[in-house]
């Protein structure tokens, strides 16, 4: 049975260690992730004891990678992009076209050839942003200006390593590899591959941008109708997973990337901020197995064989791509403050290294222990990004004091200031969409007080599910006889009920259509409007299940239906037209 549930023990066994090691580092006043690097170590195939599936886990990882980016797309929406690109584009150009010939320079020392000198540079220029989202969240940093800048930087990054894929297996045999399995030399022109890797990437921003908007909020919006939370949960997963999955199948691009993009195009929607409450617990578990993964891939014997290569890979990680991102920043005219933050940042590589530095050695250009020295990069890189966050974060307070001593103004002030004004209108901006809605659930609970009976969390679902209905005077909304097509809430205008004999009036704030609904029977009065009616439909399906999910408010409205069922059999009295006796119903 063992070896048969090779995901079960896989998941168990990684998730137990990584609590328990992830507790004593927190004990110890270490970060968790710390914790779960050394749970992975030790369920690798580099330690005597168990050993994990690395494939398995490699996959359980990929899936946090893409719930934990579709998180982010659902809370950097386009706007903010296009508000960071004029340090985020050329800033991440720049110091991977920088960084990379710093790796260059240091395999050419190590006597290896051009193209494992370019690979290892690619694969230690890389950022991950798992790590840099646990950084920032950690510290209340993602919807900062700087923390912004940041993200953007990092996505710009992940643009530009998917094309770094899609060359180098184009390029093997030209810096001295072989061949990749499926991306020989004649399959296509190089300049015609780009070409065509560009247009991909193309389409699929502007399929993403132009038609999710309208598919994704529309589906969901049919699914959080149900009033199902399971649905909406599975339909979350669903989005982010398909996207992510259909984006590296039809266009090439990353898992990663996909998924960003998806959470981009929820992100304008009323729902993003359901979406990422549901999916926040799997983002958190999975994310998790990520680190795992790393710590799998690590060869402790590496320190021993190469200890001089390691602390070489380790300073260009921690200090060099710091220090040549500090001084692009500070060339662009931005503060020392974002130039620290963006700094911190870049100090560690992860995800994307794994995959470049795997394909290098699939296509001969990088020896096997290439690859040891960039997981020992990043495992080590990944441990010491908290205290180069602290670090970063004195320096920081220390230049802003000596800024405030100096004098009202700082240095890149300007550029600061216009990049803030920006994000905050965008910030504005979203904010007041989100307060029309909550404005517009709010009037419809007061003006209906019987509905603030269903529950904080189901509310968003009853304003999807009614139907908006205008009736002209005289017009006939309900007949008597007729099957129940729904429950009439009244928004403006007036009606008249005609019952036995009877005719009351319901003025904004009544409803009316129930009790045809609970009964099962046919409509039992006829209902006209006596000016500009503006309704809310509740249809007989969305009735039946909102009532069955929700029984106190069933409770409330039978209780008051079966009030008028009584007043309606009663005798006519000559004065009930009063308010108290205008609740009657069909």
């Amino acid at each position: 049975m063992h070896h048969e549930a090779t995901l079960i023990s896989t998941v168990a066994v990684g998730f137990v260690l990584a609590f328990s090691f992830g507790y004593v580092a927190d004990r110890l006043r270490l970060p968790p992730l710390v914790g779960y690097l050394v749970a992975g170590v030790l369920i690798g195939p580099h330690t005597p004891g168990f050993v994990a599936d690395p494939a398995l886990s490699a996959q359980l990882a990929e899936v946090g990678v893409i719930l934990l980016m579709f998180g982010v797309g659902l809370h950097f929406s386009a706007s903010d992009l296009l508000a960071v690109r004029g340090i985020a584009i050329p800033g991440a150009i720049g110091q991977i076209v920088l960084a990379t010939l710093l790796g260059m320079a240091m395999c050419w020392l190590w006597g290896w050839g051009l193209g494992a000198g370019l690979v290892v540079g690619l694969s230690l220029s890389v950022a991950s942003t798992v790590v840099l989202l646990k950084a920032l969240e950690e510290r209340n940093l993602v919807d900062s200006p700087n923390g912004r800048v940041a993200v953007g930087w990092l996505i710009v990054e992940d643009l530009a390593m998917v094309l770094a894929l899609v060359l180098l297996p184009a390029f093997a045999e030209m810096l001295g590899g072989r061949p990749v399995e499926g991306h020989g030399a004649s399959d296509m022109p190089i300049l015609l591959e780009l070409a065509v890797t560009l247009a991909k990437v193309a389409a699929f921003t502007a399929l993403a941008m132009l038609l999710g908007p309208k598919v994704v909020p529309w589906l969901l919006a049919r699914v959080a109708r149900t009033g199902s939370r399971e649905l909406f949960t599975l339909s979350v997963l669903a989005v982010a997973l398909g996207i992510a999955y259909g984006s590296a199948e039809v266009f090439g691009v990353s898992f990663a990337l996909g998924a960003f993009f998806a959470g981009v195009v929820l992100s304008e929607s009323s729902f993003s901020h359901k979406a990422a409450a549901d999916s926040l617990p799997l983002q958190d578990a999975f994310s998790v197995l990520f680190f795992v993964s790393v710590g799998m891939l690590f060869d402790p014997r590496i320190l021993i064989r190469e200890p001089d290569a390691v602390l070489a890979v380790l300073a260009l990680i921690v200090f060099g791509k710091s220090l040549i991102a500090f001084a692009i920043i500070v060339l662009l005219r931005f503060p020392i403050g974002t130039g620290l933050m963006v700094s911190a940042s870049l100090a560690q590589i992860g995800e994307f290294s794994f995959i470049l530095i795997a394909l290098g050695i699939s296509s001969g250009l990088v020896p096997s222990e290439g690859r040891d020295l960039v997981v020992a990069g990043a495992l080590f890189s990944i441990m010491l990004n908290p205290l180069v966050f602290a670090l970063m974060g004195e320096l920081q307070r220390r230049s802003q004091g000596a800024q405030t001593a100096g004098g009202d103004s700082f240095f890149g002030q300007r550029h600061y200031e216009a990049l803030g004004r920006e994000l905050e209108r965008i910030k504005e901006r979203a904010e007041e969409r989100t307060k029309a809605h909550d404005l517009k659930l709010q009037g419809l609970l007061e003006q209906f007080p019987i509905l603030s009976l269903v529950e904080r969390q189901d509310q968003e679902a009853l304003l999807l599910m009614f139907r908006p209905k205008s009736a002209s005077p005289g017009d006939r909304v309900i007949r008597r006889g007729d099957r129940a097509d729904g429950m009439y809430f009244i928004s403006s205008g007036a009606v008249e009920v005609k019952v036995v004999g009877r005719t009351i009036r319901l003025d904004p704030g009544a409803y009316f259509g129930e009790m045809a609904l609970l009964t099962g029977e046919r409509r039992t009065a006829d209902v006209i409007a006596v000016d500009f009616c503006q309704f809310l439909v509740l249809d007989r399906r969305d009735f039946n299940q909102f009532m069955a999910r929700h029984p106190a408010v069933r409770a409330a409205v039978a209780e008051i239906a079966e009030q008028r069922r009584e007043m309606n059999l009663a005798p006519p009295q000559e004065d009930e037209t009063d308010e108290a006796s205008a609740r009657a119903a069909s």
